[in-house]
């Protein structure tokens, strides 16, 4: 494909030129802000060859760039290569923001252009404002791309399908009435909901329309006076269409959503997410309507798990860690029968042990197997011109995870292949003294993720090392693995963690062109206890597999921290075993041994 850019690129020039463009921007995302857009919104990947998770393209009429974040300055190196598109390295020194690149390119009275659909509102103010200083406009009604892209796929119509409210721990009705609350509470009359997982979230429904995220490609709008599902019919069937109307929901078609929002009342005041929401959903609400901007209601109440979603949790990581036991097994017989494993293959089949489990859905999102250098490209995506094989030597990192009707996993594993050198055990130590030191920490309710952040790279600090990456991100139940609000990283984010919220742990450390090491684990935030002090929350970790000892300095470690170890090898095995036969039960007694 990566010889087709500059035809797509040039192609784009000449429909920006007629259209007096003179310079116009493709962000990765979808009329609903998805991280993993469905096929047909993939638009940046279609002009650059670029299929990272995150980046934006920027065409003027001489130059083009993407600028993407560290996770993909490997990838989008290569994958750039030969296409006339330039790297633009996001945060690093040197490297100029997309609004300071604009401004330096274009001069007074030139336009910038973009697809509305798929800009948030957020950052097409903040945009707006950055360009306005410099006399220059911005159009945010063209769509370029979709007469130039001739086999576009469709709009997905997938069917969807119902989470039980025995999985879901709380009926439609339920949730509608929570959310009313909290609107009643901001001052608001409606809400707008356009992120495909708040709206799946809220109305109890799943689907296939994106991959890896079991969502649907719908709108809502929430209000006391009525709630409003606008999906495609054929997406629905007789039984889950009458089973929304009968909790309350009306269903319109997926169109209808800009015309219903045009008709709202006189001084409605109306809840939006400016981040979650497109900069035309935004502007297609009436100018007589005070808007209310903030996270919205369906996404707090989302991020903290009910009992039941906490149970399906604790059941999701305990068939995880059974795919996960057999395929480490598999892996460690194959390598030592000197059958053929290959990044790729090895990926296959842990895709195929967790099929087996039950209530699977699919992947949570494509596996990451990256062996020696490959580790340290922190997204790396295996193609076949890539596909390693693995040789009983150096350091594998595989980062996966699955959606089961109960519950959504996402783990990190690093082990040796073959005897690991001092480095190797130094630099896996230190990054496992800082998920430890994350999981085993109390902090007083309130606390931010940016201030314990710190507790999994100190390790490493102390070392002179650090990474690049977030330590944690927020994880759906059966919805998307990457969501908010809270996360625990550096850059600051005003959202406090709560008991009942699921995150990642995962500190990492990456030597480019020899390998990468991160371990990664889910933790539930939970009440840890009561002082004259106030309130103390501290961490559960859910996820259940063996972490490779071979690669543990046992002096480095803390008491603290090598009991934490003992006693978590102690739980995984006694949690997995039961599922295994009597060989992958011996083999995984001796993972779990204490050391």
């Amino acid at each position: 494909m990566r010889t087709n850019i500059p035809a797509r690129v040039a192609a784009l020039r000449e429909a920006m030129n007629e259209r007096k463009i003179d310079a116009y921007i493709i962000p990765s995302s979808d009329p609903h802000l998805s991280e993993y857009p469905a096929d047909r919104w993939k638009a940046r990947e279609w002009i650059s060859g670029f299929n990272g998770s995150a980046g934006t393209v920027v065409v003027t009429a001489h130059k083009a760039g993407l600028w993407t974040d560290s996770r993909y300055f490997l990838q989008a190196t290569a994958q750039l290569e030969g296409t006339g598109i330039e790297l633009y390295k996001m945060a690093l020194p040197g490297t100029p923001s997309i609004p300071e690149f604009l401004a330096h390119e274009l001069h007074n009275g030139q336009t910038v252009g973009l697809d509305g659909q798929t800009y948030s509102a957020a950052d097409a103010k903040a945009l707006r404002t950055a360009l306005e200083r410099k006399g220059i406009h911005l159009d945010t009604s063209s769509d370029l791309i979709d007469a130039l892209w001739n086999d576009r796929p469709a709009v997905p119509a997938n069917p969807i399908f119902e989470l039980p409210e025995e999985l879901a721990g709380a009926s439609v009705h339920e949730k509608l009435d929570q959310i009313n609350n909290l609107l009643h509470s901001e001052g608001a009359d409606g809400l707008v909901l356009a992120a495909l997982d708040e709206i799946a979230w809220t109305f109890n429904i799943r689907g296939t329309d994106v991959a890896y995220n079991p969502v649907a490609v719908c709108y809502a709008f929430v209000s006391e006076e009525e709630s409003v599902l606008f999906i495609h019919p054929e997406k629905l069937t007789g039984e889950i269409a009458e089973h929304l109307k009968k909790e309350g929901v009306a269903l319109a078609d997926y169109s209808m959503i800009d015309k219903y929002l045009s008709r709202l009342a006189e001084n409605q005041r109306i809840f939006v997410d400016p981040n979650k929401t497109s900069i035309s959903l935004y502007d297609a609400i009436p100018g007589s309507c005070s808007l209310i901007e903030g996270l919205t209601p369906a996404n707090r109440l989302k991020s903290v798990k009910n009992a039941t979603e906490i149970k399906g949790f604790q059941k999701a990581v305990v068939k995880d860690g059974v795919a996960l036991a057999k395929f480490y097994y598999w892996l460690e017989k194959q390598m030592a029968e000197g059958a053929p494993v290959t990044e790729i293959s090895a990926a296959e089949k842990l895709t195929a042990l967790r099929a087996e489990q039950p209530l699977y859905i699919m992947d949570s999102f494509a596996t990451i197997c990256g062996y020696a250098e490959h580790g340290a490209i922190v997204h790396y995506a295996a193609t076949p011109e890539s596909d390693a094989t693995l040789r009983p030597e150096g350091l594998l990192l595989i980062d996966s995870g699955a959606q089961y009707l109960d519950g959504t996993t996402d783990i990190t594993r690093t082990i040796a292949l073959g005897e690991p050198t001092e480095q190797m055990k130094k630099d896996f130590t230190r990054v496992l003294k800082g998920t430890i030191s994350l999981a085993k920490c109390k902090f007083p309710a309130g606390t931010r993720g940016s201030q314990l952040d710190i507790l999994a790279r100190k390790a490493l600090w102390d070392a002179g090392i650090n990474y690049l990456h977030g330590t944690g991100h927020g994880i759906g139940h059966c919805l998307n693995v990457h969501e908010g609000p809270q996360s625990i990283r550096m850059e600051e984010n005003p959202t406090t963690l709560k008991p009942g919220m699921v995150t990642s742990d995962e500190p990492g450390l990456y030597r480019a062109g020899e390998y990468g090491i991160r371990t990664e684990n889910m933790i539930l935030t939970r009440e840890d206890s009561e002082t004259e002090f106030g309130k103390f929350l501290s961490f559960d970790t859910l996820t259940l597999c063996y972490i490779d000892t071979r690669l543990v300095i046992v002096p480095m470690l803390s008491a603290r921290e090598h009991a934490w170890l003992n006693k978590y090898h102690q739980r995984v095995y006694d949690a997995i075993s039961p599922y295994l036969n009597e060989e992958e039960k011996a083999w995984l007694k001796a993972k779990t041994a204490e050391i």
